[in-house]
C-alpha cells in the first residue's frame, strides 16, 4: 500500500466537503433524470388534460413534488400541446419545437426543497455512519441500516413542512407576507402538528427504502471490489452498486409509493376544498383500498416507470458523490503533504 492511499485512510474528508459532494450529486442528478418526468408528464397530459386545481407528482430525480395545475391554457409547459406518438417521440417533438430548456420545465422551484434535503440526508448517513464504525468497529453489518434510518427520518422531517409551504406557494402564488399569515392560521387553528400532514407516508416509504438502499449499497460494493481485486471501489463499481440497490429498495417500497402518492394528492383536494380530512384517510386503510379495488397488483401499478426513474438517478447521485469525496480527500492528502 502506497503512502498516498495511507494518508487517504486517515485523513477524512470534511462535513462541508460532503456537503459540496452531495450538493454536486443532487444538481447532477436531477439535470439528468429530469427530463424523463417531463415527458412522461406530457404524454399522461396528452392522454388524460390536467384540469386547474389537479394535482400531478413531478419527480427530478431527487425528490416527489405534488404540483397542483393553475390556469394559463397552452403558455404552462405542462399544457402545452404536443400530439406525441410515444416517449422518444415526446423527446424529439419537444426539443425541436419547443428548444431543449424544456426539457427542464418546472425544475428550478424544486430544487429550493430537493437540493437541501438531500444535502443534509448523504452528510447525516456518512457522518453517522463514521461515529457508529468508531464506537462498534467497521465490519458491523447493521451500521449502514441504521445510519440510513436516521438520516432519511431527520430529512424527512426537516423538508416535509416546508414542502407543504412550497405546495400552497405554487397553487396560489402567495406573497411572504400572505404566506406568514397562512402559516400562522393553521398553527392556530390546527396546532404545529398540522405542518406535518403527508410525513407519515413519506416516512413509510423512505425510511424502509434507505435501510435497504445502504445496506444493499455497502455490501454490494464490497462485493464487487473483492471480486475485481481492488481495495478501493471505482466509479463503475459504485454507479453499479447504485443502480442495484436503488432499484430492489424501489420494488419493496412501491406500495408505500403508490399509497403515499394517493395520500398526498387526497390531503390536497380536502386541503383546498376546505373540507375536513376524514377518519379514513389513515396509510394502512388506503392500502387495503387499493387491494380491494385493484388487487394486490394495485399495489405495484408504475413499477416500470418508478425503476427507470430511480436506477439511474441513485446511481448518478452516489457516483457522483463518492467521486466528489475521494477528490477532496487527494485534496485534503497533498494540503497535509505540502
Amino acid at each position: 500500500m502506497d503512502a498516498e492511499t495511507r494518508g487517504q485512510e486517515i485523513i477524512k474528508v470534511t462535513p462541508l466537503q460532503q456537503m459540496l459532494a452531495s450538493c454536486t450529486g443532487a444538481i447532477l442528478t436531477s439535470v439528468i433524470v429530469t427530463p424523463l418526468d417531463v415527458v412522461k408528464i406530457r404524454l399522461q397530459a396528452q392522454n388524460n388534460p390536467l384540469p386547474k386545481g389537479k394535482c400531478f407528482v413531478y419527480s427530478n430525480g431527487l425528490m416527489d413534488h405534488l404540483c397542483v395545475c393553475e390556469e394559463g391554457g397552452n403558455k404552462l409547459w405542462y399544457k402545452k400541446p404536443g400530439n406525441f406518438q410515444g416517449t422518444l417521440d415526446a423527446f424529439f417533438k419537444i426539443i425541436r419545437n419547443e428548444g431543449i430548456k424544456s426539457l427542464w420545465s418546472g425544475l428550478p422551484p424544486t430544487l429550493v426543497m430537493a437540493v437541501p434535503a438531500t444535502v443534509i440526508y448523504f452528510t447525516c448517513y456518512d457522518q453517522l455512519s463514521a461515529l457508529l464504525r468508531s464506537k462498534l468497529g467497521e465490519n458491523e453489518t447493521y451500521i449502514p441500516i441504521v445510519a440510513g434510518i436516521v438520516a432519511r427520518f431527520g430529512a424527512v422531517t426537516v423538508i416535509s413542512p416546508l414542502e407543504l409551504i412550497r405546495t400552497k406557494m405554487q397553487s396560489k402564488k402567495f406573497s411572504y407576507v400572505e404566506l406568514h399569515r397562512f402559516v400562522s392560521k393553521k398553527v392556530s387553528e390546527d396546532g404545529w402538528i398540522s405542518l406535518w400532514r403527508g410525513w407519515a407516508p413519506t416516512v413509510l416509504r423512505d425510511v424502509p427504502f434507505s435501510a435497504m438502499y445502504w445496506y444493499n449499497y455497502e455490501i454490494l460494493k464490497k462485493w464487487l471490489c473483492e471480486k475485481s481485486g481492488l481495495y478501493e471501489p471505482t466509479f463503475m463499481i459504485n454507479f453499479t452498486s447504485g443502480a442495484l440497490s436503488g432499484s430492489f429498495a424501489a420494488v419493496a417500497t412501491l406500495p408505500f409509493d403508490v399509497v403515499k402518492t394517493q395520500k398526498q394528492t387526497q390531503l390536497w383536494t380536502y386541503e383546498s376544498h376546505k373540507i375536513s380530512m376524514p377518519l379514513h384517510m389513515s396509510t394502512w386503510i388506503i392500502m387495503k383500498n387499493i387491494v380491494a379495488k385493484n388487487g394486490f397488483s394495485g399495489l405495484f401499478s408504475g413499477l416500470i416507470p418508478r425503476l427507470i426513474k430511480i436506477a439511474p438517478a441513485c446511481a448518478i447521485m452516489i457516483s457522483t458523490y463518492e467521486f466528489g469525496k475521494a477528490f477532496f480527500q487527494k485534496q485534503n492528502v497533498r494540503r497535509q503533504q505540502y
